[in-house]
């Protein structure tokens, strides 16, 4: 029996699945947040928290690649600042999926993700970005931290949406196009393979889910490279807006759909 049959879905069901792939892909290494559309096609094609459990994985093999592409950007003062919040909303999201329906979960994310956007193109219009991501060390900036690193554990866990949540807070940290790739390459390698044990646990990744993983990995790859000739065609400006467009867009198809 095919991957196809198991899941009974069409071949063009699966054309669709191979592009969020490949989106999935483009977005690690160049707009990050774009995959919030990934979702929505995973969602609309395969049965809504089922399809959190496939895409898991094949987030983590984009995670990868953009770690090999942009491993010497990342500053590592603001992930460790990031973790011990982002473990807290990992266990408060697990929490929530145990009694929360698909609609509560899109309805909550959604309205996160463009409150996410709102604050941070005020904050963009009030004042000029720092060139250097050295907000973290005051007590605001560690504050901010905090509670990104909830939201962002917590979306991550119910939706795999953290993706929104953290480029809002790189930008508002003043993070330029490198160091913004290349800290949030690790932050979700990291955290995308820590929920996979809470994902196995909860049934969201088992045998048929790992299946159609292996037949839509190989589509991250094409992605990824795409992505990583683009990006250094965008210029900081045209990148931030894609960014924020990318979780405008994504909050509303959770919102919406």
């Amino acid at each position: 029996m095919n991957t196809m049959t198991l899941w009974h879905i069409t071949g063009w069901e699966f054309a669709a699945l191979a592009f969020a792939a490949l989106l999935v892909g483009f977005s690690k290494t160049a707009v990050s947040g774009a995959n919030t559309v990934s979702l929505a096609i995973f969602a609309a094609v395969l049965p809504a928290r089922a399809s959190t459990g496939v895409l898991l994985p094949v987030l983590i093999a984009g995670d990868v690649l953009a770690v090999l592409t942009y491993r010497r950007h990342a500053h590592w003062p603001t992930l460790w600042r990031l973790f011990p919040a982002v473990a807290v909303g990992v266990v408060v999201g697990t929490l929530f999926l145990v009694w929360a329906d698909d609609e509560i979960v899109r309805t909550s994310i959604g309205a996160i993700l463009l409150l996410m956007a709102a604050v941070t193109v005020w904050r963009r219009r009030a004042a000029d970005a720092e060139d250097e991501p050295d907000a973290v060390v005051t007590r605001a900036g560690r504050l901010k931290a905090r509670s990104y690193g909830v939201l962002g554990g917590f979306t991550t866990m119910v939706a795999n949406a953290g993706g929104p949540v953290m480029s809002m807070y790189l930008l508002s940290a003043g993070f330029r196009k490198l160091g913004f790739l290349g800290t949030s390459a690790f932050f979700f390698l990291i955290v995308n393979v820590s929920k996979v044990p809470f994902s196995a646990g909860l049934g969201l990744i088992d045998g048929r889910s790992l299946l159609l993983d292996a037949a839509l990995v190989a589509f991250v790859v094409p992605g990824a490279f795409l992505g990583k000739w683009a990006v250094n065609r965008i210029n900081q400006r045209l990148f931030e807006q894609l960014v924020i467009a990318a979780t405008v867009l994504g909050g509303l198809q959770l919102l919406l759909r």
